[in-house]
C-alpha cells in the first residue's frame, strides 16, 4: 500500500516539476517558491522512504548466520561436518519451519583442542555476526569460550563437550544438545554394582574433560558403596612412555577394574600400551566411556591389530531409539559420506545424530524468536569500546541483542528428531538419557544391556519399559553373558593382593583370660585358638593365596580394647583384625565384618545356693485354681455317674449316707484307676471313659512337673537376670576390655560407678564368692562364649536370665575390602561342610556342670493348659445327663397314665407331684418295669372278671414271683376267661 502510494507520489512531482519548468520563463517572480517546495517535496519523499524501510526491516531476515567450531580435519570433525551440513541443507528445503528465512553456516577450524588457538578461533566466528555457534568439540575449550559467549550473549550449543560442570549457573550460555556425562557416569557405576565390584581405577586424560567425569564417576560409585581406590592422570599430549610408567602403577594396585574415560585420540593410546603391558587378559576389567564406541562407530570396521588391543572391553554407547527419521536418515548416510572417506569410511556415530538434531533445534528456536517480532540486531559492547585502541580490533565483536531471547527459547524446544524426544527437563538436561552396554568381541562388538536413568540397567530397550504399566522393571535387570579380557566368560574377580611385596599386617588381640580362643605361643611368633583356627581353615578355601602377617595387639598384662584394634585399621596401621572381636554397631561403623563364626551375647552370672524342698513340695505342681477345679470335676463326675447309674446298678443304691460315700469314694479312686463299682449304664460308661483319659493326663503331667520340682529345681538366687541388677543398687562386675562396660552405661542405663573391671575367671570367680556385702560383686557380665569356659569348672555359678544381647565373632576389615565378601562365603562353607563344628569340638568342648542349664523358675502347671480337656469332659456328662433325664420322664409320664387309669387308684390320695417324681426316679428301673407289667395283667384281668368267671392270682402270689407271668385267654361262650400262669 505504501509502495503504490509513493508511486503515485512519485508521478505526481514529475508532473508538477515539469509543469514548473515550463512556467519557469513565464513566472520569474516564482522560481524562489518553486524551490522552497521542491525542498519540501524532497523532505517529504525521504519520510516516505525511512517509512518504508523501517516497514521492510521489522520482516523476516533472507539470512540468519549461524557459526560451527569443530576440528574438521579429523573424521569426527568430518562427520559432524557433512551432519551440520546435510541439516542446513535439509530445513533450508523445508519452508514449514523458517519460511523464506534461510541458515548460513560459517565453519571455523578449530586447532584441535588447543586452548590459546581456539579462543582466536572463536573470536573470529564471533565477528561474523553469528546468532549462535554450534561446538566446540572439547569440554576444555568449552570452559575458556563460555565466558567469551556470555559477554557477548550468543548461545554456545554443544553436543559433544559433554563436562556435567558446564551445565553449572556460571555459564548461562552453553547450550547442551546431548547427555551429560554425569548420566554416562552413573551408567558405569551401576554396572560395576551390577557385578559386585567395590573398588575401580580410574585412568584419564588430566583435563578439565578428564577431572570433573572422574569426579562425577566418583560420586556416582559413592552412592553404591564403592569407590575410585587409585587415580592415574595421563598428560593430554602424553607420550607411549609417560602412559607406560602411569599404567605400570596401575598394576601394582589391587583393584583390576580399571575405568578409562579419555577422548578418541588418547584412549586408543592407552589401550595400546595396556595390551604391550599384558593387562589386556585374564583378571582385568576395562571399562571404557562413550569414546572407544564413538571409535567403533565411526571407524569400523578398526583394523585387527586395533581390535586386539580392546578385546574384552565394555564400553557406554548414547542409545538412540529406532524411528522412521532414524531409519531415513541411515539409509542417507552413505549418500552424504560418499567422497568423504579419503582415510577410511565414516560411519555413523550418535555425534552426527545429534548434530543434525542441534540444527533443528536452532531453526524452530528460531522461528519461535522471529514469530514473536524480535529482530536480529547487534550492538556495541561497552566493555569493548575502551580497547578501541589496540591492535587485537577487539571492539569489532559485538553483542547479540536477542541472545537471552533465543535462549530461552532453544529449552523451550519440544520435537521429535532423528535422535528420539528432543526436550529439556526442569534441570536443563534432555530428557530420558539412555546408554547402550557394549562388548567388544572378535571382529566387532555385542550389546548385552540398557541403561537409563529411569530403569537402570536392564535387556529390555528403556523405550519399552516407559511404555510398561506400573514400571516394573525387576525382570528385566539383567544383562547378557560378557567376554571378558583373556576371551573368558567367567567373571572376573575385580581385584588382587597389591604386587609389591608386602605382607597383610592383621592385628591379633592377646588378652590374659580364655586362652583357648586367642594365644599365642611363648618364645615364637605363631598364634593357636579357636580363633586362629578358624581363619586358617578360611583362608585355606579361598581360590587365591593371601599373603598375611600376625601382629600381636596388646602388652599380654591387661585384656586389650578391641574397639580400639578396630580403629587403628581405619588408620592404615593394620590390614585386618582376627581374634575374640565381637561384631557390635560401634565397630560396624568402622570396619566391615565377616559372617559371624560364633553366637556370644551378654549374660549374667551369678552365685546360686541349694534350696531344700518343702514338706508342701508335692502341692507346687498345680496352682491353686488348677487344683480348686480338679477337685470340683471329680466331684462333679462322681455325681454324673452315680445319677447314671443310681437306677440301673444295686451298687450305686442304697440309704441317702451309703450313696453320698458311694459318690465321692468312687470319684477320687479314679484318680488312681481303683474304683471296685462297675458302671453298667451306655452313658455312664461314656461318662467314665472320657474322665479316665483325662485323670490319665493329670496324673502324668502332675507327676512329670513333681519329678522337675524335687529333682531338677535344687538351685535359687536373688538375682533373675539383667532387670534385677536395673533396679538394684549392688556392683556388678565385667571382663576388663570387653564392650560390655559401654553397653552396660549407654544402653541399659546402669551408673559407671558400680561397674568393676576383672581381668581374669579367677579374679570374677573370688569377687563372685565374697558378693556386694565382702567387697565382691552381685554379678557377673560377659559374653556367652567366655561364660560356657567360666561354668565349665564352677558349679557354684549359673547363669540367670536370658541373653540380653545378639552379637557374634567376626574378622575385621577395612571398610569394603574384598577380603570381607571371601572370607564370609569360606566360613559358610565351613558351616556346611562341618570344618567350624570341628575346630568348636577341639578348643572349646568340655564337661559343664550338671547343673548348669537348670531353670530357677519352673513353670507351675495352670488350669489354661487342661481346659479343653474339662470342657470335653464337663459335655459329656452333660449330654448324658441330658439324655438320662428325658427318658426318665417319659418313664415317669407313662407310670402316671397307667396309675390313672388302674381301677383301685383312689384321685384323692396321694403325695404332691414332685415327691412323686423324685420316689420314682429313686425306685431301681427294673422295679418299675416290673409294677408296670403288673399293672397292665390287673386291668386285664379286670376287664376278664366283668364279663365272666375268672381266675386272678392274688397279689400275694404275684409279689412272691414277680420275675415272669403270662396271661392266657380261652373262649367260654360268650365271655373270655383268662388264665394267669406265673413262671
Amino acid at each position: 500500500m505504501f509502495s503504490v502510494a509513493i508511486n503515485h507520489f512519485q508521478l505526481s512531482l514529475l508532473s508538477r516539476t515539469n509543469n514548473l519548468k515550463k512556467k519557469r520563463q513565464e513566472v520569474g517572480k516564482s522560481s524562489t517558491m518553486v524551490k522552497v517546495w521542491l525542498l519540501a517535496l524532497m523532505i517529504l519523499y525521504n519520510g516516505f522512504s525511512s517509512t518504508v524501510a523501517g516497514t521492510h526491516n521489522s520482516t523476516r531476515p533472507d539470512i540468519v548466520n549461524i557459526g560451527a567450531l569443530f576440528s574438521f580435519n579429523t573424521s569426527v570433525g568430518k562427520i559432524i561436518k557433512i551432519a551440520l551440513e546435510a541439516a542446513v541443507n535439509d530445513v533450508n528445503s523445508d519452508p514449514n519451519i523458517l519460511g523464506e528465512t534461510k541458515l548460513k553456516l560459517s565453519l571455523q577450524e578449530d586447532s584441535k583442542y588447543r586452548g590459546f588457538l581456539s579462543i582466536a578461533e572463536v573470536l573470529q566466528v564471533m565477528a561474523r555476526h553469528n546468532v549462535a555457534i554450534i561446538g566446540p568439540h572439547s569440554s576444555v575449550t568449552a570452559h575458556v569460550i563460555t565466558h567469551i559467549a556470555n559477554e557477548l550473549q550468543v548461545p554456545l550449543i554443544s553436543f559433544s563437550a559433554l563436562d556435567p560442570t558446564l551445565s553449572s549457573l556460571q555459564f548461562p550460555f552453553f547450550i547442551r544438545t546431548c547427555h551429560s556425562d554425569l548420566y554416562q557416569m552413573a551408567a558405569i557405576a551401576d554396572l560395576v554394582d551390577y557385578y559386585g565390584w567395590k573398588e575401580v581405577i580410574a585412568v584419564y586424560i588430566d583435563d578439565d574433560n578428564g577431572r570433573n567425569g572422574i569426579g562425577a564417576l566418583g560420586d556416582k560409585l559413592a552412592e553404591k558403596r564403592c569407590r575410585i581406590s587409585y587415580k592415574a592422570p595421563v598428560r593430554p599430549e602424553a607420550t607411549p612412555e609417560e602412559i607406560t610408567n602411569v599404567l605400570v602403577q596401575v598394576a601394582l594396585a589391587e583393584s583390576r577394574v580399571i575405568v578409562v574415560h579419555a577422548n578418541t585420540i588418547g584412549g586408543p593410546k592407552v589401550f595400546s600400551v595396556a595390551k604391550n603391558l599384558g593387562m589386556i587378559g585374564t583378571g582385568y576389567v576395562w571399562i571404557a566411556t562413550a569414546f572407544l564406541s564413538a571409535i567403533l562407530d565411526i571407524e569400523s570396521p578398526l583394523p585387527s591389530d586395533k581390535m586386539d588391543e580392546i578385546q574384552g572391553v565394555l564400553t557406554a554407547r548414547v542409545h538412540t531409539p529406532d524411528s522412521e527419521l532414524k531409519r531415513k536418515f541411515v539409509s542417507k548416510w552413505q549418500n552424504l559420506t560418499h567422497g568423504n572417506t579419503d582415510n577410511g569410511p565414516l560411519g555413523l556415530s550418535f555425534l552426527s545424530l545429534y548434530a543434525y538434531d542441534t540444527i533443528y533445534a536452532l531453526a524452530h528456536a528460531l522461528d519461535a524468536f522471529l514469530k514473536q517480532g524480535n529482530q536480529i540486531t547487534f550492538s556495541n559492547d561497552s566493555k569493548l569500546s575502551t580497547l578501541r585502541g589496540d591492535n587485537l580490533r577487539l571492539d569489532a565483536l559485538n553483542i547479540f541483542d536477542g541472545g537471552n531471547t533465543l535462549r530461552r527459547n532453544i529449552y523451550e524446544v519440544n520435537m521429535t528428531g532423528v535422535t528420539g524426544l528432543f526436550k529439556y527437563a526442569p534441570d536443563k538436561n534432555l530428557v530420558n538419557p539412555t546408554y547402550e552396554i557394549i562388548n567388544v568381541v572378535g571382529t566387532g562388538s555385542q550389546r548385552i544391556g540398557y541403561w537409563s536413568n529411569h530403569s537402570g540397567l536392564s535387556s529390555i530397550p528403556p523405550e519399552t519399559l516407559h511404555s510398561k504399566p506400573g514400571n516394573n522393571f525387576r525382570e528385566s535387570k539383567r544383562l547378557s553373558p560378557v567376554i571378558w579380557p583373556g576371551n573368558t566368560a567367567q567373571k572376573p574377580r575385580g581385584w588382587v593382593f597389591p604386587n609389591n611385596g608386602r605382607l597383610l599386617r592383621i592385628g591379633v588381640p592377646i588378652g590374659v583370660s580364655y586362652r583357648q580362643f586367642v594365644s599365642q605361643v611363648p618364645g615364637t611368633d605363631t598364634f593357636q585358638g579357636f580363633c586362629i583356627d578358624v581363619f586358617l581353615s578360611a583362608i585355606n578355601l579361598l581360590p587365591y593365596a593371601v599373603p598375611y602377617k600376625f601382629i600381636p595387639y596388646g602388652d599380654g598384662k591387661n585384656n586389650p580394647s578391641n574397639t580400639e584394634l578396630v580403629r587403628r585399621i581405619t588408620t592404615g596401621e593394620y590390614d585386618g583384625a582376627v581374634g575374640d572381636i565381637a561384631i557390635t554397631t560401634t565397630r560396624t561403623k568402622m570396619v566391615d565384618f565377616t559372617q559371624p563364626y560364633i553366637e556370644s551375647g551378654l549374660v549374667v552370672v551369678a552365685p546360686v545356693r541349694e534350696t531344700e524342698t518343702s514338706a508342701l513340695a508335692f502341692l507346687a505342681p498345680f496352682t491353686p485354681r488348677m487344683w480348686f477345679v480338679t477337685a470340683l470335676f471329680f466331684i462333679i463326675v462322681g455325681t454324673v455317674v452315680w445319677i447314671l447309674e443310681h437306677r440301673v446298678n444295686d451298687e450305686f443304691r442304697g440309704p441317702p449316707k451309703k450313696q453320698m460315700v458311694t459318690i465321692f469314694w468312687f470319684s477320687f479312686s479314679t484318680m488312681f484307676f481303683s474304683h471296685r463299682e462297675n458302671t453298667v449304664s451306655t452313658f455312664g460308661r461314656c461318662v467314665l471313659l472320657i474322665w479316665l483319659f483325662v485323670v490319665l493326663i493329670i496324673t502324668s503331667s502332675y507327676t512329670a512337673s513333681l519329678t522337675s520340682i524335687l529333682t531338677v529345681q535344687q538351685l535359687s538366687s536373688p538375682i533373675k537376670g539383667i532387670e534385677s541388677l536395673v533396679i538394684g543398687k549392688e556392683p556388678i562386675g565385667y571382663t576388663q576390655g570387653s564392650f560390655s562396660k559401654n553397653y552396660l552405661i549407654q544402653e541399659i542405663g546402669i551408673d559407671e560407678s558400680r561397674l568393676i573391671a576383672l581381668k581374669t575367671p579367677e579374679e570374677a570367680a573370688r569377687a563372685l564368692e565374697k558378693g556386694p556385702q565382702n567387697g565382691g560383686v552381685a554379678a557377673y557380665i560377659d559374653q556367652r562364649a567366655y561364660i560356657d569356659i567360666f561354668l565349665a569348672s564352677r558349679c557354684k555359678f549359673t547363669i540367670v536370665g536370658q541373653e540380653f544381647t545378639r552379637n557374634g565373632w567376626g574378622f575385621g576389615f577395612p571398610r569394603d575390602s574384598p577380603l570381607a565378601i571371601d572370607l564370609s562365603t569360606a566360613i559358610l562353607q565351613m558351616v556346611d561342610n562341618g570344618d567350624l563344628q570341628r575346630i568348636h569340638d577341639k578348643w572349646l568342648l568340655s564337661r559343664a556342670c550338671l547343673t548348669q542349664g537348670a531353670k530357677l523358675e519352673v513353670q507351675r502347671l495352670k488350669l489354661k493348659s487342661f481346659w479343653g480337656l474339662y470342657v470335653i469332659c464337663g459335655s459329656a456328662c452333660l449330654v448324658a445327663l441330658l439324655i438320662y433325664f428325658i427318658r426318665i420322664i417319659r418313664q415317669y409320664t407313662k407310670h402316671r397314665s397307667e396309675e390313672l387309669d388302674s381301677p383301685d387308684q383312689n384321685p384323692s390320695s396321694g403325695s404332691s407331684g414332685f415327691k412323686k417324681f423324685m420316689s420314682f426316679a429313686d425306685e431301681k428301673e427294673e422295679t418299675v418295669k416290673n409294677r408296670s407289667k403288673r399293672k397292665k395283667m390287673e386291668r386285664i384281668s379286670y376287664r376278664g372278671s366283668e364279663g365272666g368267671s375268672s381266675s386272678i392270682i392274688s397279689n400275694k402270689d404275684y409279689d412272691a414271683q414277680p420275675s415272669r407271668c403270662i396271661a392266657d385267654s380261652v373262649p367260654n361262650g360268650g365271655s373270655e376267661q383268662v388264665f394267669v400262669k406265673v413262671v
